[in-house]
């Protein structure tokens, strides 16, 4: 191994070929492991450039020197194992070569498959950090990472979640890129949901990650709808303490503003058509309402009496009947009681007798009870609309009872309308 280690320090791509097929066959035997890695050691000391060791290690030789780096409890002592560690990102500039842009992608399967939860936390770093640069720096490792992706649901929800806590590092374009990656696992997620993985868990981590990333990816979101519930808040409790401030609206800074602006004369000038307009239509309904009311009156109440005529005697035949098919109905239940009184216990026996019971209770209590309430209220409604209209429906009567409707109406607004600015005045003032 001496002798043939002695070419190596004349030419690095020589030394490496001696390492790789000589040495690194022998590095787990404890009296040979020592030799190979000091003699590595001084081959990277003595060629600083290593581009001429490009394309000299590969993945077969990269990932178990990741391992024997990294792996606890492995063949090496831990003083060789740390000078392996620290000779470990020269060997990985080598490995991944002049052109690591086309190269990353053979090596992200590997990185992916060791990326295990249980893994070491320096093992688990370095491969997070190596399957970040992966996707970063090579584009065809996303398409291997959708391949690998529903095999490797624990492996990917870690690095779902390193990409997240370190997404702000990753370059825009690298982010923009990312996204179509990140939708298609999504989806990936939501079809392994619908099927119910045996993965479940891992599934729904995965899904959260690719939540996250994709909220990341799109911006943080303003609050619009409490941002316009603050905004009408404040412009409503500025409103009331203008007011009561200059005990005026004329006087109010709002009043002077919006005067001065010109928004004021023409707002007063909407309102003076407006209600010139409502004048006019209601004029016309007070013209054209009584007329067409008695006209549908006079077509409508035929029909009406019929309705009633038709609804009373279905009533009337409904409550005939009633009493009858329940009394078969109990019938029934009894003679089907009396036959599974001796295979049923007592407390069925008791809950037969209480169906039985029921149907009769339900028409005495609540059909009843209803029927009758319904024919007074609508004997009420008649009486009181006779007593306002004193038996004739007029205009005038109903006019009385529209305004007495849009007075009670008012008053219900201005009590909420009230306890509003009353609670938002007290929540500004709480601020």
């Amino acid at each position: 191994m001496w002798a043939l280690g002695q070419a190596g320090f004349a030419n690095l791509t020589e030394g490496l070929k001696v390492w790789l097929g000589i040495m690194l066959p022998v590095l787990g035997i404890k009296s040979l492991s020592p030799f190979a890695i000091t003699y590595l050691d001084r081959l990277l000391l003595m060629h600083p450039n290593l581009t001429k060791g490009f394309g000299m290690i590969g993945p077969k030789d990269f990932f178990p020197l990741l391992d024997f780096a990294y792996m606890p409890n492995n063949s090496l002592t831990p003083s060789l194992q740390e000078q392996l560690c620290q000779l470990y990102p020269r060997l990985k500039v080598l490995a991944f070569g002049a052109k690591p842009d086309s190269t990353l992608h053979t090596y992200f399967p590997s990185f992916l498959s060791r990326a295990t939860p249980s893994c070491p936390p320096e093992m688990k770093k370095e491969l997070l950090s190596s399957l970040t640069e992966c996707l970063t720096v090579d584009p065809l490792s996303a398409s291997v990472w959708r391949q690998l992706y529903p095999k490797h649901l624990s492996q990917s929800s870690l690095l779902l979640e390193h990409l997240l806590s370190s997404w702000e590092q990753i370059p825009k374009k690298v982010q923009k890129s990312l996204q179509e990656t990140i939708q298609s696992l999504k989806l990936t997620n939501q079809e392994l949901l619908r099927k119910g993985s045996s993965n479940n868990q891992d599934v729904v981590t995965c899904d959260m990650a690719c939540k996250g990333l994709l909220q990341q990816v799109q911006g943080p979101r303003l609050p619009w709808t409490r941002l316009l519930l603050l905004l009408l808040v404040f412009a409503v409790g500025f409103l009331c303490h203008d007011l009561r401030s200059h005990s005026s609206f004329q006087a109010s800074l709002t009043g002077r503003l919006l005067r001065s602006s010109g928004f004021l004369p023409a707002s007063q000038q909407a309102c003076a058509k407006l209600y010139s307009y409502s004048l006019q239509g209601y004029s016309w309904l007070g013209e054209t309402l009584p007329l067409w009311g008695s006209h549908l009156l006079t077509v409508v109440r035929p029909s009406l009496q019929l309705a009633w005529a038709h609804t009373n005697a279905t009533v009337s035949f409904l409550s005939a009947h009633c009493a009858s098919h329940l009394a078969w109905f109990g019938d029934s239940l009894t003679s089907l009681s009396q036959r599974l009184q001796i295979q049923l216990p007592d407390s069925v026996n008791q809950l037969l007798r209480y169906l039985r019971e029921l149907p009769l209770l339900f028409h005495q209590n609540v059909l009843l009870p209803l029927w009758h309430l319904l024919l007074e209220a609508l004997a009420w409604a008649q009486e009181h609309c006779h007593e306002a209209c004193r038996g004739e429906v007029t205009w005038d009567c109903m006019k009385t009872q529209l305004s007495e409707a849009v007075h009670w109406t008012w008053l219900c607004l201005q009590d909420i309308t009230v306890a509003f600015l009353d609670w938002a005045l007290a929540l500004i003032s709480q601020q």
